[in-house]
C-alpha cells in the first residue's frame, strides 16, 4: 500500500497511469450513512479546486431547503482504490468535508463537529487517539435474520463462510491502509469482530466508515448479508463497538502513571470521570437507534451500568491490563457504543464528555469488580451505581438537558439529531408488532 497522496498532481498522475475510472466522493449524513457521488476522471482536477455542489436539503439532517446549496470538497490524503474491481475497472474513494458556498465550514457536517472537538483537544495540548471494536452479524439475508453459522467465541471451524469472508475483509481493508489489529468469530452465532489499530480520532472516523463499506461489500460478494444492527437476533448477545481512547501529549500517553495502582495518572482517572458522569446525556449518539436499547440489557455482555473496573466486563468502563514497557498502550475500554453509530459524533462527545472531566476536576469514583448483573437493586443503590437510558425515548430525554452535548454538537447537529431521534422513537412506538399480535390477540 503506497502512503497517502499529498500533491495534488501526484493524484491526477495516479489515476491516469492505474486507469481509473471512477472517483467516488464519500461523506455521511447525520446518522452516519454514507453517501456517495461518483465522478470521471476528466472531472477531478476541477472539483479538487473548486468542490462539488449538491443539495444539502436532500440529505438527512442537513440544510433546509430555502438554503439547500453545499460543497462536498474532497480531502486529497483520503484518496485510496477500492479493492475490488467492477467490470475490471478499477475505481476510489475520497472523503469529502462540506462547506458552505462562502467555503467555511458546514456546521452540520460530522466530519467538521469532530474535528472541531479535535481541535479543542489540542488547545489544551493533547491529541486523542482511538481504536474501536466493531462487531457485526452475517446473516442470509436483509429480509430474514437467519445465521450463516453456529459457531461461537474464537471457534475456527473448517468451513465456516464467516471466517472465509472475513479474512477477505482484512485483506481489502489492509489493501486501503487501514491496520488491522485482529479478527475473530463472537461469542453468537455469525457473529464476527475485526479490530482496527488504534490511531487519532478523524483518521479513525474515516476509517470506521470505510470498514463498515468493505464488510457489507465483501459479504454481497460472498452472497450473504453483513449487518451491523445493534440486536439482531433475540435470545444472543448483540453487536458492540467498545473504543479504547487514550490522549497523547508531545508523544505521551497521558494516560499513564506508574505509580497508581491501576497504572492511571490523574488526568486519565478525571478523563473516564466526565465519561461516566456524562455517559447519560451522550448515549442517544452512543446508541443512536431504537434497537441499540434491546442490546443494553444485564445479561449479554453489553453493558447496562455506569461502573468502572479493571476485568469487569458489566461495567460501563474497563481499564485493559498493564504490561510493563507498554505504557502508550495504556487505555480506556468505553463500552457501550454500538456499530450502528455516526463515529465522528461519537468520537466527539466522548472526548468532550472526557475533557469536561479533566477540566472541572471530576472525582473518579471506585471501581466495581463483582457481577454488576447479579447484584440487587439496593446494592446497586449503595454502590452509587446508575443505569444508562433503557430506551432511545429516555436517552433523548438525558440529551435534551445537556449543555455538553449541545456545545459538543454544535446548535445545528444537537437540533437536527434530537429532531430526528423524536421521529424515529414516535414511528416505533406507534407500531403494533408480531410480538404484541402473538402475545394479546388470543387473550384479549
Amino acid at each position: 500500500m503506497n502512503p497517502p497522496i499529498e500533491r495534488k498532481q501526484d493524484l491526477l498522475r495516479y489515476v491516469t497511469e492505474h486507469d481509473v475510472k471512477i472517483i467516488n466522493l464519500w461523506f455521511v449524513d447525520i446518522q452516519g450513512m454514507l453517501k456517495s457521488i461518483g465522478i470521471t476522471p476528466s472531472q477531478l482536477e476541477e472539483i479538487l479546486e473548486e468542490g462539488l455542489g449538491f443539495d444539502g436539503s436532500s440529505v438527512e439532517g442537513f440544510a433546509r431547503i430555502y438554503e439547500s446549496d453545499l460543497i462536498a470538497v474532497p480531502d486529497l490524503r483520503t484518496f485510496q482504490p477500492l479493492p475490488w474491481r467492477v467490470d475490471g475497472h478499477l475505481s476510489a474513494r475520497m472523503i469529502c468535508d462540506i462547506m458552505n458556498p462562502d467555503r467555511t465550514p458546514y456546521a452540520g457536517d460530522p466530519r467538521h463537529v469532530l474535528r472541531r472537538n479535535l481541535a479543542r483537544a489540542k488547545d489544551l495540548g493533547f491529541d486523542f487517539n482511538v481504536g474501536p471494536e466493531l462487531e457485526y452479524f452475517y446473516l442470509k439475508s436483509p429480509e430474514l435474520a437467519d445465521a450463516v453459522d453456529s459457531a461461537g467465541y474464537f471457534d475456527l471451524i473448517p468451513d465456516d463462510l464467516g471466517t472465509e469472508l472475513r479474512h477477505h475483509t482484512i485483506e481489502a481493508l489492509q489493501s486501503m491502509g487501514i491496520d488491522v489489529e485482529a479478527g475473530h468469530h463472537e461469542v453468537a452465532p455469525s457473529q464476527h469482530e475485526i479490530d482496527l489499530k488504534y490511531t487519532e480520532a478523524g483518521r479513525m472516523a474515516d476509517a470506521t466508515v470505510t470498514y463498515r463499506y468493505i464488510v457489507k461489500l465483501a459479504a454481497r460478494r460472498g452472497g450473504v448479508y453483513a449487518t451491523f444492527m445493534p440486536k439482531p437476533l433475540f435470545g444472543q448477545n448483540g453487536s458492540g463497538m467498545h473504543v479504547h481512547q487514550s490522549l497523547f501529549k508531545g508523544g505521551q500517553n497521558v494516560f499513564f502513571d506508574a505509580q497508581d495502582p491501576h497504572h492511571l495518572s490523574r488526568l486519565g482517572r478525571s478523563y473516564m470521570a466526565g465519561l461516566m458522569k456524562h455517559a447519560k446525556e451522550i448515549c442517544v449518539v452512543t446508541n443512536q437507534w431504537v434497537n441499540s436499547y434491546k442490546r443494553l440489557v444485564p445479561g449479554y455482555e453489553a453493558p447496562a451500568y455506569v461502573a468502572w473496573g479493571n476485568r469487569n466486563r458489566s461495567a460501563l468502563v474497563r481499564v485493559p491490563m498493564y504490561k510493563p514497557g507498554k505504557e502508550k498502550a495504556t487505555r480506556i475500554e468505553y463500552r457501550c457504543p454500538d456499530p450502528a453509530c455516526n463515529p465522528y459524533l461519537v468520537f466527539a462527545v466522548m472526548l468532550a464528555a472526557g475533557l469536561k472531566g479533566i477540566e472541572e476536576g471530576y472525582a473518579l469514583p471506585s471501581p466495581v469488580e463483582e457481577d454488576i448483573f447479579m447484584m440487587s437493586s439496593a446494592e446497586k443503590a449503595a454502590r452509587g451505581i446508575e443505569t444508562l437510558p433503557d430506551s432511545l425515548n429516555a436517552a433523548v430525554e438525558a440529551a435534551e438537558q445537556s449543555d455538553l452535548m449541545r456545545e459538543a454538537l454544535g446548535e445545528h447537529v444537537f437540533t437536527k439529531f434530537i429532531e430526528n431521534k423524536k421521529l424515529e422513537w414516535d414511528q416505533y412506538r406507534i407500531q403494533v408488532t408480531g410480538y404484541e399480535i402473538g402475545r394479546y390477540l388470543p387473550i384479549l
